[in-house]
């Protein structure tokens, strides 16, 4: 989709902002254009960071909250799987490090590490949030259940057990990265078949790949089911 000329079709890569009607602002991973994503969708404020694990694509935006904790003056709490947050403090050990202190007349990015283990929800301002174990190829990563809504990206597929997890949702948000199997990612018709599943009011479906066309997606796809693009917004009931 290099070449298209539907505006849809020029993806970044996945993160998403949560808002709640309290207030609160939790953003889901930086990837590597986060920069670029604040400043189109306007976003100047995050009360807090979701991570799914801690693969390249999905945190290496992480340098660009800098601009969030400094306007906050105080760190971002940052909360992920145990495993990725460790390999987070150890490759970004000037974000989490208190004792690396910036010179004088700069400034670092700061972040406050939460490691949380699968299916214990814990608050966020006015909303709680619960971390649900997905695989991911031979690895696991976290889907994030926030209120009504369902996050799951990177899952190769949904145990029953996360099925239950997310079972009511009003809104699913899922990865389907090609129409082929893949050995790590759920196919289009993997994912649209774990979304029947849930039963979600909407599903948009995220982490696809420039071998799949906005347009040409959307109309083969079930009633209910869609393609995410760029700059989507969603209400949650």
């Amino acid at each position: 989709m290099c070449r298209s000329t539907d505006p849809r079709d020029k993806r970044t890569r996945v993160g998403a902002l949560v808002e709640t009607d309290g207030g609160t602002s939790i953003l889901i991973d930086t990837p590597p254009e986060l920069r670029l994503q604040l400043i189109a969708a306007g976003v100047s404020k995050v009360d807090a960071i979701l991570f799914t694990h801690d693969h390249a694509d999905h945190v290496h935006g992480i340098d660009d909250i800098r601009a969030l904790s400094d306007r906050s003056d105080v760190p971002i709490e940052m909360y992920g799987p145990p495993d990725s947050m460790a390999r987070l403090a150890q490759r970004f050990a000037y974000i989490f490090d208190d004792s690396i202190r910036p010179l004088p007349g700069t400034s670092k990015p700061e972040g406050r590490s939460h490691p949380v283990p699968p299916g214990k929800s814990f608050r966020i301002g006015d909303v709680d949030v619960t971390p649900v174990s997905v695989p991911h190829g031979p690895t696991s990563v976290y889907g994030y259940r926030i209120g009504n809504l369902g996050y799951i990206t990177d899952a190769k597929e949904l145990p029953e057990d996360a099925m239950r997890a997310f079972r009511g949702v009003d809104v699913l948000v899922l990865n389907a990265l090609f129409r082929t199997p893949h050995p790590t990612h759920l196919s289009v018709s993997e994912a649209v078949s774990a979304a029947r599943k849930i039963g979600a009011r909407e599903t948009w479906l995220t982490h696809l790949t420039h071998r799949t066309g906005h347009a040409e997606l959307a109309a083969e796809l079930p009633r209910g089911i869609a393609p995410a693009f760029d700059g989507l917004t969603v209400q949650v009931n």
